[in-house]
């Protein structure tokens, strides 16, 4: 009788301990470093000021970025995009398109939410760095004066991971970039108004 009484209470200490010992196995072996390589949309909000208005045609690109998981928790990132895009401004003194090249560099950290479903993992990051403003000086996108510029940026987001395989990882992910408008040197075009850049993106992972 008394075998009996105990034999229950150890079979649910067993089943309560597999999950805990799967996890913490599943743990120690977590792949620390990854790569992903994204293709990107780049959608940036109208403003108007001061009697300007300004409007950055809808693009595309790509994203690149290295991230380092320090636990299960905490990743750090470091990634460079690319999208090209035109900023057109319709101000008192005349009309304005300037056709650029657009590099992005940031660093941010991510936050892996505690939470997996279906072989999905989802995340939220944050960061800051800078967008930079290449006129391409081609044709019908050209303004005398126009020069290379940086802005400084926040960059905020989250996405979610689909395991493909231990090595390989789908990706769906969505940053914002706010940031003051570009005005490329030219003082018509200096309105200082913050906008806001929309960034969706897919893409694969590969960890190692």
């Amino acid at each position: 009788m008394l075998r009996s009484k105990l034999f229950v209470p150890g079979l649910i200490a067993v089943a309560l301990m597999v999950p805990f010992s799967a996890r913490a196995q599943e743990q120690g072996t977590v792949l620390h470093n990854e790569v992903s390589v994204q293709g990107t949309g780049f959608f940036t909000k109208d403003s108007q000021q001061n009697g300007t208005q300004q409007h950055s045609t809808d693009t595309g690109g790509f994203l690149v970025a290295y991230r380092y998981h320090i636990n299960g928790l905490l990743a750090a990132e470091a990634s460079y995009g690319y999208d090209r895009n035109t900023q057109q401004s319709f101000t008192p003194g005349g009309n304005f398109a300037i056709q650029s090249n657009i590099h992005e560099a940031t660093g941010a950290l991510v936050v892996n939410l505690p939470i997996s479903v279906a072989r999905m993992r989802p995340y939220v990051l944050a960061g800051a760095g800078a967008l930079i403003f290449e006129p391409t000086n081609n044709g019908g996108g050209f303004a005398t004066g126009a020069e290379r510029q940086t802005r400084a940026a926040f960059v905020y987001g989250g996405g979610v991971d689909y395991r493909l395989v231990r090595h390989l990882d789908l990706r769906l992910e969505y940053r914002g970039f706010v940031y003051n408008r570009p005005d490329f040197g030219v003082t018509a075009l200096n309105t200082g108004v913050t906008t806001h850049t929309a960034q969706p993106s897919a893409g694969i992972v590969f960890k190692f």
